[in-house]
């Protein structure tokens, strides 16, 4: 956090300093990324082992990218019950909220006969990017997977990088037990996203990938864009107190 203080420091070089900021990605970053992705496009899971020991600090054992049932169902239990009853209240708030959102097929014929209408169907399967570096986002789990499951997505996926002990953090794991997604994958970066755009051995290839991440998610996210459908490409977060 920066603090400044009317008066003693100098404002104005604060204020050029973020009009002089821009939207425009890293050279360095994109080339970096552009390497991950077509790593994991021609290698697969070996790509995303190298990288999750390389980026983490975490070996993985071939064939053990998703997370078992068991585990997801052990990480549930581990949480507090007062945490889970405040995450099952957002949960509904947010279910409640997308509801209403939700649009439905309708046609109708014209006085000429002819048949006008729309027909809305549900995407296939949606990857769902959830970070956990310096702090896990679990909102990302409800805020992200609850709309695809309101929209009746056939199966939403979610990608997360383990911790030092190669596990997902319980927390996380606990939203995607309570929000019901289908298939968990310890799994982080840019080559989570590689790896949900064009398919692994292990995980599945989406049609749209959603949620929040670092620089390198949101380059990746950039990059793949095309390859299948994307949310955004999202900045870092900030806010401003006068």
């Amino acid at each position: 956090m920066n603090i400044y203080e009317y008066g003693k420091d100098n404002l104005s070089v604060f204020f050029a300093r973020l009009k002089e900021r821009t939207l425009e990605f890293r050279v360095d970053i994109e080339e970096t990324v552009r390497g991950i992705l077509h790593s994991v496009k021609q290698r697969g899971d070996k790509a995303l082992l190298e990288y999750t020991q390389k980026f983490d600090g975490v070996d993985l054992p071939p064939g053990n990218i998703e997370v078992s049932k068991e585990e997801i169902e052990a990480a549930f239990l581990s949480v507090d019950r007062s945490i889970l009853k405040i995450i099952e209240k957002a949960a509904e708030n947010i279910r409640r909220f997308h509801e209403k959102q939700k649009e439905n097929s309708w046609f109708t014929t014209g006085s000429d006969g002819v048949l006008l209408g729309q027909k809305v169907t549900p995407l296939e399967r949606v990857g769902v990017y959830v970070p956990a570096g310096s702090a896990p986002l679990p909102s990302s789990v409800l805020m992200n997977v609850i709309p695809a499951k309101v929209a009746r997505v056939s199966e939403v996926i979610l990608c997360s990088p383990p911790g030092k002990n190669g596990k997902i953090d319980p927390l996380i794991l606990a939203c995607c037990k309570l929000t019901g997604v289908d298939r968990v994958y310890r799994v982080g970066g840019a080559q989570a996203v590689g790896g949900m755009a064009y398919g692994t051995e292990s995980i599945p290839k989406t049609d749209k990938i959603v949620g929040p991440g670092n620089i390198y998610v949101a380059t990746a996210k950039k990059l793949v864009f095309g390859q299948c459908d994307i949310d955004m490409v999202a900045g870092p977060s900030e806010i401003l107190v006068i």
